[in-house]
């Protein structure tokens, strides 16, 4: 059993201090028994993590989905004091009317049992038709309204991005202050391009998503459950990988999954890494992959796995 306590970095410029790994809840509590929940995230929170990805995941026609309201129902079980971690909450979109984001909001902290969320991060652009502006100013307001601490974004593209910081200095109030990114062994081409490292340098955070590739990454080549997109068409490359990722691993002395980790862990913009695990041993593995960056260096750990890299030339790095 590991014991290495995580440390924790700034997000962006804002007040908050995450934790190397987050916890996330996409399609986990719901697939795990309620005690075991329980025990694995008290385990968590024990070892430093501090930071849980929490969101209302369910589509108009598709079957409910709950795991954010299990979330909270361990939470409670657990008895960690609110203000002993933080919680990030997704907001949509394509839910953006004219009250804002606050039913959202509501609808999300009623679903939970919160009153407040720490970060908030915005889905993916896929409308034309809101303006960033309406974004920034109506993020401000809730800011203002002690509804959240920070926000940021998930998979926008670097240009969007500067365009939202470009509005919120115009108007004096806090912009985005992390972008959570699709990062791993195999899609590498929008982080570590260079419209992001731009950014980055500016004080930017970034956090790693999709870092398993729904398990693929960790050697289970054909997963049951539903995983992200696409990016560029190129799973079934990265599932071409896997034997030589899993073939590393064994010479470093680790596993395909704690290999991909680490490697997250070893981008100097990456303020935390988010993971998903249905088990106490996933959550120490991963943990784990702090010691496995330490022993073998960042720059060492990068170059071994440069052959993995999957996306390179097709995903446009200035991204989506």
């Amino acid at each position: 059993m590991t014991s290495t306590l995580l440390p924790r970095r700034r997000i962006g410029t804002s007040d908050l201090e995450t934790s190397a790994l987050s916890l996330g809840s996409w399609h986990i509590f719901d697939r795990m028994d309620f005690a075991d929940a329980v025990a694995m995230v008290r385990y968590a929170l024990d070892r430093g993590v501090n930071l849980f990805d929490v969101g209302v995941y369910g589509l108009p026609g598709k079957p409910p989905v709950f795991t954010d309201v299990l979330w909270g129902s361990i939470m409670r079980a657990v008895g960690v004091p609110r203000d002993a971690y933080l919680a990030s909450v997704k907001l949509w979109i394509e839910g953006f009317g004219e009250e804002g984001f606050k039913p959202q909001l509501d609808n999300a902290f009623l679903r939970t049992g919160l009153d407040r969320a720490d970060l908030v991060i915005l889905g993916d652009l896929r409308r034309d038709d809101v303006r960033l502006e309406d974004l920034v100013d109506d993020l401000a307001g809730l800011t203002d309204a002690g509804l959240i601490r920070a926000w940021g974004v998930n998979n926008w593209s670097a240009s969007n991005i500067r365009e939202l910081r470009r509005i919120a200095a115009e108007r004096g109030v806090a912009g985005p202050q992390i972008a959570q990114l699709k990062y791993s062994l195999a899609r590498r081409s929008i982080p570590d391009g260079e419209p992001f490292a731009e950014l980055f340098g500016a004080g930017f955070s970034m956090q790693s998503s999709d870092v398993l590739e729904g398990g693929i990454l960790a050697g289970r080549t054909a997963p049951t459950r539903e995983i992200g997109r696409d990016p560029g068409s190129v799973r079934e490359a990265i599932v071409a990988t896997v034997p030589g990722i899993v073939e590393l691993a064994e010479k470093l002395g680790t596993t395909a999954a704690q290999l991909a980790v680490a490697f997250t862990l070893s981008h100097p913009a990456n303020v935390t890494t988010l993971v998903g695990a249905t088990r106490l041993e996933q959550v120490e593995q991963n943990i784990g992959a702090l010691d496995l960056l330490e022993r073998v260096g960042a720059d060492e750990l990068r170059s071994l796995v440069e052959p993995f890299w999957v996306d390179r030339g097709i995903v446009d790095p200035e991204g989506p």
